[in-house]
């Protein structure tokens, strides 16, 4: 055999080591699991799944936009903090012990919120883990601790979840609370990943775009987004969602990751003008909107939903994109003072409570 032949045969057998690695790798449980029986037949009955994907109305038509997106990459923006971000701790334990009533929200950051809301504990999209990816030794790693160590993560009785990237559905914490019998509500064909990593069918609940499930005194709403899908590949195999959470007293909105869209304004003609809207204000790209609003487009679809509040939310715990770390924040801000929309700053662990009065302290600003 030639010198050739035996390079050929060495670079074919390592391709194949390589090919058969990533498809051991892929089999994981980080990246979730797949949609058979009735949940699959499920999502093909649903007006949003389209040729073997879920769909956005109106279409996405993604650009790409390589050398854009390399030049903002180059940009020398300041994409992490440069002073410690300040959190307020949660006592441990304290999670153990009834909510009150009313409204209140506590800031995890990135896109997770505890609510409490007339008596029941609902978690926005948890993630307590370390980096932003299906491994903890690489990817997006946390800018600030969370207020509560996912260990004391405890008392939650439900959480919705947006869709199934990896800073928005996140393994371990999902374990974390579902050892607790937290119930978890998610778009269709999500509960595939949560049932591959054992939690129990009772407590997934699979929803489709403008169902609903009343869960311990609370409305809970499947609500459209603007957005796309996949944990193994950028598939759309699962539904991306927003959440409306309705009590007798009070409502909630929570955005998930979306671009701007005639949805807010159908939200509100359906369901009503939230209390509260938690908005995605960051990691956005000029070539991201369709899918990853940026500040101005929050406030503009704050403005849409009529909501008195809004909690900025997807800024300040990873980077996800070009911009600088408070570039959201200042945006928001400045958006908001034009269009007379009240924004509220709480720092990670500060709570919120709806009625009552509270002081914004620019934490995110330099002293």
């Amino acid at each position: 055999m030639s010198r050739i032949a035996k390079v050929l045969v060495v670079l074919l057998v390592l391709a194949a080591m390589l090919v058969m690695s990533a498809v051991l790798v892929l089999q994981l449980p980080t990246f979730g699991g797949e949609m058979t029986g009735e949940r699959l037949a499920r999502m093909q009955r649903s007006p949003e799944y389209v040729d073997g994907r879920f769909t956005n109305q109106p279409p996405y038509e993604s650009t790409l936009a390589l050398w854009q997106n390399i030049r903002d990459y180059a940009g020398g923006q300041v994409r992490t903090p440069p002073f410690t971000i300040p959190v307020v701790p949660l006592v441990p334990g304290s999670l153990r012990l009834p909510p009150l009533a009313g409204l209140r929200a506590i800031w995890f950051g990135h896109a997770t919120v505890l609510l409490e809301i007339d008596g029941v504990r609902i978690m926005t999209d948890p993630m307590l883990s370390q980096r932003a990816s299906p491994f903890q030794f690489l990817g997006p790693e946390r800018m600030h601790p969370p207020p509560i160590a996912l260990s004391q993560l405890e008392g939650i009785d439900a959480a919705v979840i947006s869709h199934d990237h990896y800073d928005h559905l996140d393994m371990a914490t999902v374990l974390q609370l579902a050892r607790g019998g937290t119930h978890f509500f998610v778009g269709l064909g999500v509960g595939a990943h949560l049932a591959r990593w054992g939690v129990p069918a009772m407590q997934i609940h699979d929803m489709d775009w403008w169902e609903r499930i009343d869960f311990k005194g609370i409305e809970i709403h499947a609500t459209p987004a603007r957005h796309y899908s996949g944990r193994k590949r950028m598939d759309d195999s699962t539904l991306w969602t927003s959440w409306m959470l309705k009590s007798p007293a009070y409502a909630v909105y929570y955005s998930g990751d979306t671009g701007y869209g005639p949805h807010f304004s159908e939200i509100r003609q359906r369901l009503g003008a939230p209390d509260l809207a938690l908005m995605k204000v960051g990691a956005y790209g000029r070539s991201w909107l369709d899918i990853h609003m940026d500040p101005e487009s929050a406030v503009r679809a704050q403005h849409d939903l009529g909501s008195p509040f809004l909690l900025p939310v997807h800024w300040a715990t990873f980077n996800l994109s070009y911009h600088a770390w408070a570039e959201p924040i200042e945006r928001t801000l400045a958006a908001a003072k034009v269009q007379g929309v009240q924004v509220v700053t709480p720092r990670v662990g500060e709570p919120f409570e709806f009625g009552k009065p509270f002081d914004d302290t620019a934490w995110f600003r330099p002293r």
